[in-house]
């Protein structure tokens, strides 16, 4: 029995509800990007009132400030990383990337007949 399957490894954080995973990783990635929580809301046809949603879910989790935002005005508004946010973006990337190796690893172990190429798509969200 030999079968092309593929394995996709994602981790999400709890607090007492979910606090962290792919989608706010893309969230904030967006805003470091954009400088703007709307326009990175935007850029991933979301509502700006769920973005905040997110936001505050994750901040509440880690029970820190992720984003420095600014009110609008002559140069307008916008959004950037706290430190904080930087940290734990890094910390997150690096615990997915040890995970997917093991997981990879393990994979290949215990389903050697279904796999031609052990492989782990970590981009799935």
């Amino acid at each position: 029995m030999e079968k092309n399957i593929t394995v996709r490894l994602t981790a999400r954080l709890f607090a007492e509800e979910k606090c962290y995973g792919p989608g706010v990783e893309q969230l904030l990635k967006a805003v470091e990007k954009h400088r703007s929580l709307r326009a990175a809301a935007a850029s991933m046809s979301m509502a700006y009132s769920k973005a905040w949603s997110i936001i505050r879910a994750a901040e509440q989790g880690f029970g820190c400030k992720l984003l420095h935002s600014t009110i609008g005005g002559s140069g307008g508004g916008g959004a950037e990383l706290t430190d904080e946010a930087r940290q734990i973006m890094a910390a997150y990337e690096t615990y997915c990337a040890r995970l997917n190796e093991y997981g990879q690893a393990l994979f290949g172990e215990l389903f050697p007949f279904c796999a031609r190429e052990n492989h782990i798509d970590s981009t799935r969200k």
